[in-house]
């Protein structure tokens, strides 16, 4: 398969350097430094996405792209249009400026392909090894959280079901306020921010279901909420030298937490609130708040891509 040669750079594509159209993008250009891409190139390898007598586009330069998308809160469309004009993005993907670029079907057809041979979860994982080979994993402790996404598809009714069977209507009955959609569950790193562990399940899927996946292992302390505490949970991160810090919950027996309790998930509260930062980053700067896609397959996907979208930004920012 024929496949397109990029990043030929013209004299005035060099003297310009970073900047783009209309402004500039530092942390794009952190990005683009500190990341070793060839190793994402190689889990890449045998991608097929040319056209008709038309040489292929090297994969590499299609993850950037969706990388891009997701950093941006782009749709397909104008991540397309984004690619032609913004020169931080053509220097980001390795495009010259007499390249054309990969249309919405191109990319719309890279992603599908993603999805379906499970590589986002792959490409997750190699960008943790190279965290930890930079030392920027900390491993102190590990946040747990979860936040909700809502669904591209409407809710269903008695006479029309929904288009997407696999979103729930999910949230808190005390707020009344409730989402029909996915959920997002997350382990996060104490002191550095980076994500070290993602789920994703329907909105209706309680928060301690998926909890101990997110728990690497190697961490010193787990901090979560009340809504993660169970008595077994807590046995077993003790058991494996592990500080369960998880907040406790009144029950039938004890409808109101003692004061040294009240206390103690106080001082939890303040831990663990670095967690939100992650949420506020997705849906304030990257802008995901909705889900494009339609199934459980392709949201985890969108939420994967997010997850390595937020710890590429998140490298640039704490990096000296």
């Amino acid at each position: 398969m024929a496949v397109k040669r990029t990043g030929q750079m013209s004299f005035v594509e060099a003297f310009i350097g970073g900047a783009r159209i209309g402004g500039s993008s530092p942390v794009l250009d952190r990005v683009g430094s500190l990341v070793k891409w060839y190793r994402f190139e190689k889990l890449l390898s045998g991608f097929n996405h040319d056209g008709p007598g038309h040489p292929g586009w090297p994969a590499l330069v299609l993850f950037k792209a969706l990388l891009l998308q997701s950093l941006y809160g782009l749709s397909v469309r104008e991540l397309e249009e984004a690619l032609a004009d913004r020169l931080s993005f053509r220097r980001f993907c390795r495009l010259s400026l007499e390249e054309t670029v990969p249309d919405h079907t191109v990319l719309n057809r890279f992603y599908s392909e993603l999805v379906a041979r499970g590589l986002l979860e792959k490409l997750f994982c190699e960008l943790d090894r190279q965290l930890e080979q930079a030392g920027v994993m900390l491993k102190r402790g590990t946040m747990l959280d979860a936040t909700l996404i809502e669904a591209a598809s409407a809710p269903g009714s008695r006479e029309r079901p929904s288009r997407d069977p696999d979103a729930a209507f999910g949230g808190a009955k005390k707020k009344g306020s409730f989402t029909f959609g996915y959920k997002a569950h997350v382990g996060v790193d104490e002191g550095s921010g980076l994500i070290r562990s993602v789920i994703a399940t329907p909105a209706n899927v309680n928060d301690t279901v998926p909890a101990d996946g997110l728990i690497r292992g190697d961490e010193k302390t787990v901090w979560a909420d009340a809504a993660y505490h169970t008595h077994a949970r807590q046995g077993a991160l003790k058991a494996r030298g592990v500080k369960a810090r998880l907040a406790r919950r009144p029950n039938k027996h004890h409808p109101d937490l003692p004061p040294r309790l009240k206390r103690y998930n106080r001082l939890i509260a303040r831990r663990r609130a670095a967690v939100e930062t992650t949420f506020a980053t997705w849906k304030n700067r990257m802008r995901f708040v909705r889900i494009r896609y339609v199934g459980l397959v392709k949201a985890t996907a969108q939420i994967m891509l997010a997850a390595i979208s937020f710890n590429l930004r998140r490298w640039a920012a704490i990096t000296p």
